[in-house]
């Protein structure tokens, strides 16, 4: 549909919007086109923090996705940053069609401070939050349950209500369950 660097350029705030977040180069980009079955929907990039604006995309008239900024160690300059903090901050404050947040998390370096500042962001305002554990195909199937397992006691024992998943864009695991929780969420019925 559109990219904005803020959330008063935005489409009109009507309908379902969910929001993918996570932290740079956690495979958010990658989540989204596995996610809708298109190569280059959301653009990829070896170099973090390509994500730099709110970048909304049109399922149908009432639904959206959108992708926003990666947070953590993308390499711009800060002014960048704080402006990239401050368009998601404003975006979950004003938007009220923001019915879920879609965490991405790579697997093999989760619940980062900025992580948990996200997740605390969605218990705060009260917003449905799913967490795909992406990259799991860069471990073990062993290591990849242990760390699912570790990740959703640590969510217990700071009593948030989140649930979790184990995703791969590149061997397409996950996806089935992600469309699940994205299907609940957008209020579709089961037979679409």
């Amino acid at each position: 549909m559109t990219s904005v660097p803020r959330v008063d350029l935005a489409p009109p705030d009507d309908g379902l919007e969910i929001a993918f977040a996570g932290r740079s180069n956690a495979g958010k980009s990658s989540a989204i086109n596995a996610i809708t079955a298109q190569k280059s929907l959301a653009r990829t990039s070896k170099t973090p923090g390509r994500t730099q604006q709110l970048n909304f995309f049109k399922l149908d008239d009432q639904r959206r996705f959108v992708d926003l900024p990666g947070y953590g160690y993308a390499k711009v300059p800060i002014k960048v940053k704080r402006q990239w903090q401050q368009a998601t901050e404003h975006y979950f404050r004003k938007r009220r069609s923001l019915c879920g947040i879609f965490l991405v998390m790579d697997i093999r370096h989760p619940l980062t401070d900025f992580d948990l500042q996200m997740v605390e962001w969605c218990q705060h305002c009260d917003l449905p939050l799913h967490i795909a554990l992406t990259k799991a195909d860069k471990l073990k199937f062993g290591a990849s349950k242990n760390t699912l397992l570790q990740i959703q006691n640590s969510l217990k024992s700071i009593e948030v209500n989140a649930s979790i998943q184990l995703f791969s864009s590149l061997k397409k695991v996950g996806i089935k369950e992600a469309h699940g929780i994205l299907d609940e969420w957008f209020a579709f019925e089961k037979n679409h």
